[in-house]
């Protein structure tokens, strides 16, 4: 018998004391056993666990401060950015950019962005096991305050609901008033006139002197002022300069030269826009370049950038089959060293020189020539300080930029009237938009109303009213075919009217305010041309209330609405009614989707049916019109078919 049984029999210990003790033992070991697994294994879980809440929290602050900075960078550079052109660059190539606009933006933006990021880890890791959580709570707190702060000023800044209301409202302005070219007679003078036609950067009126109708107390662009004063800018018998209205969808580069090409506006809308990375850009449209090659035209794009940018080697490579002589195309030829690259490209010294050279070569061709030029030194911010600049401004480099642009304008105008082949030349100078420069016209009178520079010099033709015109940049479309001697039937192409003609331009009848209104809404006629959808016939239907009026569409692409016009409601139109319509491809209606109008002007309502609710379905489309007086009583008024091939 063992010491330990002695004991426990001497002792008499009980069957209760026994397990207690053996079992606080074997408990005891089986804590020691797990106390290298448990406290460790939820040690490592916590530390993984803060690892990644770390990692979100980073992640969501640095999204926060990159686009609070970007977008105060945004509109910093662009004080005048407007939504359709934010998204029409967010489509086009951005291959091309101005490298010191890149680097502005970095300048700019990644200190603020690398310090943000640098606090925030500092933080973190200096956060204690008990303060962590209100660290992360602190950090995403400030954060989601920046996001919101900068969600609140951009949605201001773009005005971003008023683009959202007149998106969700139709207009049928340019359905109405659009001139067709395609529809439109044009007769040409035996001997076709040459055209010269030079976009200028960002040039205004407004940088004349107030003297002369600018907005300033100084005239920074007098050889320009000057030319105006001794060809045509339609200011009649007046003294003060004119110049040309910006409409909406034409406030960029690219928009302006395919505004005042083609004398629509560029749409960019969320529902129908124009992709500008496609390989086609408005195919269904005619602009002055496919008129032009029609009748045999040479046609030359120069310019000093990469024509990629803002998808304009599309626009004018598909429309006129230029030839794109831009800044890639001068590396390529030798004009400039391979490494050679200032501002946008090279500067506008030698765009003018390469200029005389492409002239020189044109006019000896013996074919009518259409070269087409944009300068670039005038684009914001204050513009590209060349060798030919002077300081003639106190410190205004941008006055400075604009006053040596106006020099080697005129002088290159002056090059071309001592050549031979000018006397059957026009040339025109044609301001693309207002500057974007963020501080320029800080000074200029807030009730002045900037107008592009506009400039047309040995026109063929002159013009009819001596009376100081109202017109938009889209009004140069006819106008400058007209300068070339053609004779436009109605006088009017696209939205533009002749201005020698001295016909009404759509500014002058409706007012500028109006145009500007209607062409900021949502138009399904410009979208079809973007769509691919082509009118091939149209129905029309007198019912005992009213008149339906639909239009039956070809589909060549995916996408596209069925447009159905109501008219001839009587006392409903002026009742406050609304009217709505169940439009089937099968006459019991089984598969039918009900569609709202709207209002669309002069007492008619406008329905578009999405084509995608049916497939893109060809056929018969059933459409029955019904409309809801203020009782909520629904009457039925109209129906029709319509067909889709």
């Amino acid at each position: 018998m063992t010491p330990d049984k002695m004991t426990d029999k001497g002792n008499k210990i009980s069957k209760f004391e026994k397990e207690s003790r053996y079992g606080r033992k074997k408990r005891g070991g089986r804590k020691r056993q797990n106390a290298g697994n448990g406290p460790n294994r939820r040690k490592r879980t916590g530390v993984a666990g803060r690892i990644l809440l770390a990692a979100a929290t980073v992640l969501f602050g640095m999204l926060s401060t990159v686009l609070c900075t970007s977008a105060a960078w945004m509109f910093d550079t662009w004080q005048h950015l407007s939504m359709e052109e934010l998204l029409y660059q967010l489509n086009a190539p951005i291959e091309g950019t101005n490298m010191e606009m890149i680097e502005d933006y970095v300048i700019s933006c990644v200190p603020t962005d690398v310090l943000v990021l640098a606090l925030m880890l500092i933080l973190l890791t200096a956060a204690r096991k008990k303060g962590y959580k209100k660290v992360v709570g602190g950090i995403l707190a400030s954060t989601a305050a920046v996001l919101g702060l900068t969600f609140c000023v951009t949605w201001e800044r773009l005005d971003i609901g008023n683009y959202i209301n007149n998106q969700s409202m139709g207009s049928d302005f340019i359905s109405v008033y659009y001139a067709n070219p395609q529809e439109t007679a044009m007769v040409f003078p035996e001997k076709k006139r040459n055209l010269i036609y030079i976009y200028l950067e960002s040039m205004e009126v407004t940088f004349a002197d107030e003297e002369d109708g600018g907005g300033f107390e100084f005239d920074c662009i007098p050889e320009l002022t000057e030319l105006a004063r001794e060809h045509e800018d339609f200011s009649g018998t007046e003294e003060m300069l004119n110049g040309g209205y910006v409409m909406p969808n034409t406030t960029w580069t690219a928009a302006a030269m395919y505004g005042q090409s083609s004398g629509l506006p560029l749409v960019t809308s969320i529902g129908g826009t124009a992709k500008a990375e496609e390989a086609s850009f408005m195919p269904q449209t005619t602009t002055i370049g496919d008129v032009l090659n029609g009748q045999g035209y040479v046609q030359t794009l120069l310019i000093g950038s990469d024509a990629t940018f803002g998808s304009r080697r599309t626009l004018y490579t598909e429309h006129g089959d230029y030839q794109i002589k831009d800044y890639e195309y001068a590396k390529e030829q030798g004009w400039i060293p391979e490494d050679y690259r200032v501002w946008w490209g090279y500067e506008d010294q030698k765009l003018f020189e390469f200029a005389k050279w492409e002239l020189e070569e044109l006019s000896a061709s013996g074919e009518p020539f259409n070269l087409t030029m944009l300068t670039a030194d005038t684009h914001f911010e204050d513009g590209y300080y060349c060798e030919r600049c002077e300081e003639e401004f106190e410190g205004n480099v941008y006055a400075d930029v604009m006053a040596c642009s106006s020099r080697q304008v005129a002088e290159f105008v002056e090059w071309v009237q001592e050549q031979d082949f000018y006397e059957n030349t026009t040339i025109v100078l044609a301001g693309d938009h207002p500057t974007m420069d963020a501080d320029f016209c800080d000074d200029v009178d807030s009730e002045y109303e900037r107008k592009t520079y506009v400039n047309i010099i040995n026109p063929a033709v002159e013009a009819v009213s001596g009376e100081y015109r109202t017109y938009t940049t889209l009004d140069l479309f006819p106008t400058t075919l007209a300068a070339l001697g053609v004779e436009i039937e109605g006088n009017r192409l696209g939205l533009g009217t002749d201005l020698f003609s001295g016909a009404e331009t759509l500014a002058e009848r409706f007012g500028l305010n109006y145009v500007r209104a209607e062409l900021s809404k949502r138009t399904r006629m410009v979208e079809s041309l973007v769509s691919g959808l082509q009118v091939v016939d149209e129905n029309y239907l007198q019912e005992d209330y009213a008149t339906v009026w639909l239009k039956a569409w070809k589909v060549q692409a995916g996408e596209g609405f069925l447009p159905v016009t109501v008219r001839g409601m009587g006392d409903l139109a002026n009742e406050g009614c609304t009217v709505y319509a169940r439009v089937s491809l099968n006459a019991d209606g089984s598969d039918a989707v009900w569609v709202w109008g709207y209002e669309a002007g002069d007492g008619a309502f406008r329905l578009d049916v999405p084509l995608e609710k049916f497939w893109y379905r060809e056929g018969a489309y059933y459409i029955e019109v019904y409309a809801i007086d203020m009782e909520g009583n629904s009457l039925p008024i109209a129906s029709t078919v319509g067909y889709v091939g």
